[in-house]
């Protein structure tokens, strides 16, 4: 969905009527089309910040579809619920020629409760409205006024939100009263922002963006919101589910987030304090003692995402997740915090950005808005330990690619610190294999396959774990490319160590893998592991940006039928660049056909020039990964 409005972030706008304008799609500056599936015409958002506890958004936008890539940029969701309301919405749908073609109004959207599979307790709805037009182009108008009660979230302007969307113009206004001081963070701005009074003596701020060209969908491209053009507003004064705050910097927001939202959340009965003591009565170490804790709140609590009240920022308290047994992200680390407590053990509560691009809090700019979800923090001496309290199945101290290489807000007695989560490296992220085959004249191939995973690769299989045999088979035919599989047996087992590592072993067969033709036997070496291949750009804008790095280790050993040998030159490669490097090998011992192969890619930001290179890069392990070895009766 094109736009949907958070409701963490609060609510959204509305418009005054104007007379109509000309929406005609010959009228786009032709230096907006490529690339372009969708043009932005006009985009007007006038924030009022009448009060703290009253914010008014109004906004207007026409949006032109070129395309059927382009449809869901017209697609228009609003969220809402007890703290934020919609106070209305119309528009206009418009041909090419700018011909009305139908009216919009709130009957037409559709009203649903936002429910997703993990959440127990929401009060939040969304209206949306995605309109039923399949002739191009076409035009849409949205108007819409929207009302929050709080004020230290203020949506955010982004002048484009997506690729393939260009911008003719697009404007981003704020009001607020006299007495108010606003900070504001610029990114990529390009202008200059235009402050001026009111008749009635109110400050305003305006932004404007103008012509901007839609950005192709890029592989390997940097972070969207580290290059696209945005700006963050937030008023010094504030009011958010009642309670009131300030804050200029991250030591006061913090501070806030302990002293409003956190304190007096912590208390436990004494029978659950005592149950504490006693678990780790016999524990000496204060990081085994608080592993000890953190497996117990695993088995007796899941996770449910609770969006009522303050649910977005305030935890529930630590008795209620102990009585029912369940808590969202805030809720759980809130309890383990309290668990850890009763046994003297100190944590902090972290607000980070979570999902797998990694995303830091801006260092020189506060708010909450920069965050996403809640995870722990154990300050021990020399051994900092991070805690994902979500996840009632992986080991104590790891994070993962959820939450991995990133700085996030550390919220203590003594105000907010800014951290940086552990990083997994490209050495640490391997996927580790080891094959014992036999490939028969006829092309069967049958053996045993183990595999390692460790780093960001640990959760690869994960999901497998509890599976019932019929679906971890079904998983493994999927995942490997040796097409007529038979999966004979397979176990998963997990080393929930603290550098974890999960082992996969399967043993198989395959009918026919290899193919006959005459005295040939003819496969492909590599039965497990293939690298795809990278579309070609010309004029690519983005830098080359790898989120992650890895490593991939593959050693299978085949035993070839009597009396065949090689009938072509082995396979010999290896490849080294900047952002990484591939091997492959295949050399012959007596009957046995040994293949190797070391996939590395490096994670950082390099040049777009070398994007090419890239392509080059994985075309030929792409090539090298679909060697076909051709074996011949020995004459």
């Amino acid at each position: 969905m094109r736009r949907i409005l958070a409701i963490a972030l609060i609510l959204f706008g509305s418009i005054s009527v104007k007379a109509q304008e000309d929406y005609s799609a010959s009228l786009i500056p032709k230096e907006l089309l490529p690339y372009a599936s969708a043009v932005m015409r006009n985009y007007e958002k006038t924030v009022e910040i009448r009060n703290k506890e009253t914010v008014v958004y109004h906004i207007k936008e026409a949006i032109t579809v070129l395309n059927r890539n382009g449809a869901e940029a017209a697609h228009l969701g609003l969220w809402y619920n007890k703290g934020s309301k919609i106070k209305s919405i119309k528009g206009m749908i418009y041909d090419e020629f700018n011909k009305p073609i139908s009216k919009i109004s709130s009957g037409n959207f559709e009203d649903q409760a936002y429910i997703d599979d993990y959440s127990l307790f929401e009060d939040n709805r969304v209206k949306h409205y995605n309109p039923s037009v399949t002739t191009y182009p076409y035009t849409v108008v949205y108007e819409y006024e929207t009302q929050s009660n709080q004020s230290l979230n203020i949506t955010p302007w982004y002048p484009v939100e997506e690729s393939g969307v260009a911008v003719e113009k697009s404007v981003y206004k704020v009001i607020c009263p006299a007495d108010e001081s606003l900070r504001y963070n610029e990114n990529n701005f390009k202008g200059q922002v235009e402050t001026g009074t009111t008749d009635k003596g109110l400050k305003t701020y305006t932004w404007r963006a103008a012509n901007i060209k839609a950005y192709r969908d890029e592989p390997y491209s940097p972070i969207m919101s580290n290059y696209i053009t945005s700006v963050r507003v937030v008023p010094q004064h504030f009011v958010y589910g009642g309670i009131p705050g300030s804050f200029t910097n991250w030591e006061e927001l913090g501070k806030w987030n302990y002293e409003k939202l956190l304190v007096d959340r912590q208390k436990l009965s004494l029978a659950t304090v005592e149950q504490m003591k006693e678990l780790t009565a016999n524990i000496t170490d204060p990081k085994l003692k608080a592993k000890a804790i953190y497996e117990y709140m695993q088995h007796k609590t899941r996770y449910v995402s609770i969006q009522i009240g303050i649910g977005g920022y305030q935890p529930f308290p630590a008795t209620d997740v102990d009585q029912l047994g369940y808590g969202d992200c805030k809720g759980l680390v809130n309890y383990t915090q309290a668990l850890l407590k009763a046994v003297g053990i100190n944590s902090w509560y972290c607000v980070v950005e979570a999902g797998n691009s990694k995303i830091s809090m801006k260092k020189d700019f506060a708010s909450m808005d920069q965050g996403n979800h809640v995870i722990l923090c154990l300050p021990f001496k020399n051994d900092t330990t991070w805690l994902e309290c979500t996840n009632q199945k992986i080991p104590f101290g790891y994070l993962g690619s959820f939450t991995d290489d990133r700085t996030v807000l550390a919220c203590t007695p003594e105000g907010g610190r800014l951290l940086h989560t552990p990083k997994y490296t490209t050495e640490q992220n391997i996927e580790s294999r080891t094959a014992d085959v036999t490939i028969a004249a006829d092309g069967t191939l049958t053996g045993k396959m183990l595999t390692t995973f460790s780093g960001s690769q640990y959760n690869n299989r994960r999901e497998y774990v509890d599976e019932p045999f019929r679906e971890q088979a079904k998983a493994v035919q999927r995942i490997y490319p040796i097409n007529n599989m038979e999966v004979k047996s397979y176990q998963l087992k997990d080393e929930p160590k603290y550098q974890p590592e999960m082992k996969e072993a399967v043993q198989f067969e395959a009918p026919e893998y290899g193919m006959t033709e005459d005295d040939k036997l003819i496969f492909i070496v590599n039965p497990t592991n293939r690298a795809g291949t990278l579309r070609e750009l010309v004029n690519r804008t983005q830098p080359v940006y790898i989120n992650r790095g890895y490593t991939d280790i593959d050693k299978i050993v085949y035993t070839i039928p009597e009396g065949y040998e090689p009938d072509k030159k082995l396979l010999s490669l290896s490849i080294k660049k900047d952002f990484g490097s591939y091997s492959a090998n295949v050399s012959l011992n007596g009957n046995q056909l040994v293949y190797t192969r070391k996939f590395q890619l490096k994670d950082g930001t390099y040049s777009k020039d070398e994007y090419s290179e890239l392509v080059d890069f994985y075309q030929s392990a792409e090539e090298a990964d679909h060697y076909k070895m051709v074996l011949v009766k020995k004459k």
